[in-house]
């Protein structure tokens, strides 16, 4: 029996490669608003929730200025822009496996809860996770990515020491340890963690085949 039977998945840059998606889109929506981005449009704004996103884009905290934006942004991505979503190579035979094994899954994202949905659909993904968390899910919105794990625990009685968290970036793992449980980095994704932001506690996988071993062996 797998040692931790709640996995909880980071989506974009784990699971998705939706770069190249995100980032016209949001050229787009600089564009048809007129608006100069005041940094590069490139891989390493992808992670962060949509609003946090366009303020580092804009250079602006302006409400009304990203709220266009993002009216914008979502006009392009929510409609066609989402279908250019592609899979990492494996990660579908992934799921399958962990879901064949009785294990189960679930999704906890900064992605907004309507793109994340759609994505998975259109990968043929959803029957794989019994839960899909986004910030957005709630009213208020959940202000961070730790507090989104937390209330995934605790709405599904989902014990923590039977529930691992794997993702991406440094926040992920910082988001896991608040949360009190373990994390394995993956490294394929454009937001991997280099060795010198790894946690001594955290653990690596540098394939989807080598997650999928480490997650039905331990």
């Amino acid at each position: 029996m797998a040692r931790y039977p709640y996995i909880l998945f980071d989506l974009d840059g784990t699971l998705i490669d939706s770069a190249p998606a995100i980032l016209a889109s949001f050229r787009e929506a600089f564009a048809h608003t007129g608006i100069t981005p005041v940094r590069s449009i490139d891989e390493s704004i992808i992670g962060p929730p949509l609003l946090e996103t366009l303020q580092l884009l804009s250079g602006s905290q302006d409400a009304a200025l990203t709220g266009r934006l993002a009216d914008a942004f979502k006009a392009s991505y929510d409609t066609e822009g989402y279908k250019a979503t592609a899979a990492y190579a494996g990660a579908g035979a992934l799921l399958a496996s962990l879901a064949d094994a009785g294990l189960s899954l679930s999704i906890a994202t900064n992605k907004r809860i309507h793109p994340t949905r759609l994505i998975l659909e259109h990968l043929g993904w959803s029957a794989h996770f019994a839960h899909v968390y986004a910030l957005d899910l709630f009213s208020p919105r959940l202000p961070d990515k730790a507090a989104m794990i937390g209330r995934l625990l605790a709405d599904q009685a989902i014990p923590k020491d039977k529930a691992i968290y794997i993702g991406d970036r440094s926040e992920d793992g910082e988001s896991a340890d608040a949360n009190g449980l373990p994390f394995i980095a993956v490294t394929w994704g454009y937001g991997s963690i280099q060795p010198t932001e790894m946690a001594a506690h955290w653990r690596r996988a540098a394939s989807p085949g080598a997650l999928g071993q480490a997650l039905l062996t331990d």
